[in-house]
């Protein structure tokens, strides 16, 4: 007697491997990921070409950092771009704040001397919800500030 070969109904198969049809919905939701993250990378807005609070000066760097918009610690900082011969002298730094109806008079964390071509002081300061601040410095009767940071 003999037996006869068994049918072939469905697609082919090789040995120790699953159908093609199921890696289907698998490379569908992968690449529908892969969009979404390409889509949501495209729409970021770009960062900013300098930090907000800061400012460029002739020769150095003027920042103001702390919690925009709250009451907190900040600090007024200023570093030179290239330690020059008569870079020992003296800054008075601080900050200044805004709202939308007036601009207050400085604020003064005091006086520093430039060690290695920077100087830093800080404090806490007071804010309210609304208001913008920005880093000032003094030296030789000129006041150099930064940028406005607003929450």
């Amino acid at each position: 007697m003999t037996v006869p070969a068994p049918r072939r109904t469905g697609p082919r198969q090789l040995a120790g491997r699953p159908a093609a049809h199921r890696y289907a919905p698998r490379a569908g939701v992968t690449l529908a990921a892969l969009c979404l993250v390409a889509a949501s990378a495209a729409a970021a807005p770009p960062a900013p070409a300098a930090p907000t609070g800061c400012g460029d000066l002739a020769n150095g760097r003027l920042c103001l950092h702390g919690p925009v918009g709250a009451t907190g610690r900040y600090t007024t900082a200023y570093r030179r771009q290239a330690p020059a011969p008569t870079s020992d002298f003296s800054v008075r730094l601080g900050y200044q704040r805004k709202n939308a109806r007036i601009t207050a008079f400085p604020g003064w964390f005091g006086s520093r001397r430039l060690r290695h071509g920077s100087a830093a002081l800080g404090s806490r300061v007071e804010m309210l919800a609304g208001e913008c601040i920005r880093g000032v410095m003094e030296h030789a009767g000129t006041v150099f500030v930064t940028k406005w940071s607003c929450a």
